[in-house]
């Protein structure tokens, strides 16, 4: 798990210091949200082609650490 969590780094600048995967200017959230609407790992991966099923594992790993943030949008 420890390796997986590595594919997320907060930089600030960064999509506003939000968790990313692999410094990509794609969050954790969003992510969370195609699977939240659906998506399956393979469709997320066929639309973000950079991604890879290891960076959406490592964003469901990190999910537990967004407990208490409010998302808007």
């Amino acid at each position: 798990m420890e390796g997986s969590l590595a594919r997320i780094n907060i930089t600030p600048g960064l999509r506003s210091g939000q968790p990313c995967i692999r410094n990509l200017r794609i969050t954790v959230w969003d992510i969370l949200k195609w699977l939240g609407t659906g998506a399956s790992h393979a469709q997320i991966i066929s639309d973000y082609p950079e991604l890879t099923e290891e960076d959406i594992l490592a964003a469901l790993q990190w999910a537990p650490n967004l407990k208490g943030h409010t998302v808007i949008g």
